[in-house]
């Protein structure tokens, strides 16, 4: 890869990391955010090191600006976000089946974990089954919109690197002779 290539890509990760960013801080529908399809988009492209990065970046950055909370319900969410990133890695070859079960299973995931840690580390429920039982039943509205954030997001950004990736030739050789004239020495 040459120098202006992974100047290109190091800006895509960063744009993604800045939407998700703005995702967190901005008033918004809860967890109807675009973190998971991040994770998922930026690991299929770029590899787990970029996705890890990418998604540990927007959320230290977000937490510094909205707060940060409980490290054991902090653990849980970093930790359920690294999972899809982990889910990432199945996505080689695009296809939508595969990039359909990486987007449910993070958010599975996501619900699963974060649930369990609100159970086993706060106060809202009993200890028991019972509270177990009513703190997944409590989240449902919440898992409602992540599941929903997560598809909406992940097709949308899966849409648009395949489309760019598609368009690429076409774009290059259109704007071929404006960049053939900005790299001609200047007299």
């Amino acid at each position: 890869m040459n120098k202006k290539t992974i100047i290109i890509h190091i800006a895509v990760v960063l744009s993604l990391v800045l939407v998700g960013i703005l995702s967190r801080t901005m008033p918004h529908p809860w967890n109807f955010t675009p973190l998971s399809a991040i994770a998922l988009v930026v690991t299929a492209y770029y590899g787990w090191r970029y996705g890890a990065m990418a998604i540990l970046l927007v959320l230290l950055a977000s937490d510094l600006m909205i707060g940060f909370y409980h490290w054991q319900m902090m653990f849980a969410v970093y930790g359920s976000l690294l999972l899809a990133v982990a889910l990432g890695t199945l996505i080689h070859r695009k296809k939508v089946g595969t990039i359909l079960f990486a987007s449910l299973g993070s958010s599975l995931l996501f619900y699963f974990i974060t649930n369990w840690a609100v159970w086993q580390f706060g106060t809202m429920y009993s200890p028991d089954w019972s509270g177990l039982s009513q703190s997944y039943f409590m989240a449902l509205p919440f898992f409602r919109n992540s599941l929903a954030g997560d598809l909406i997001f992940t097709a949308t950004l899966f849409s648009v690197f395949e489309t760019a990736i598609y368009f690429k030739p076409k774009i290059v050789q259109f704007f071929s002779p404006v960049l053939a004239y900005c790299e001609k020495p200047k007299i």
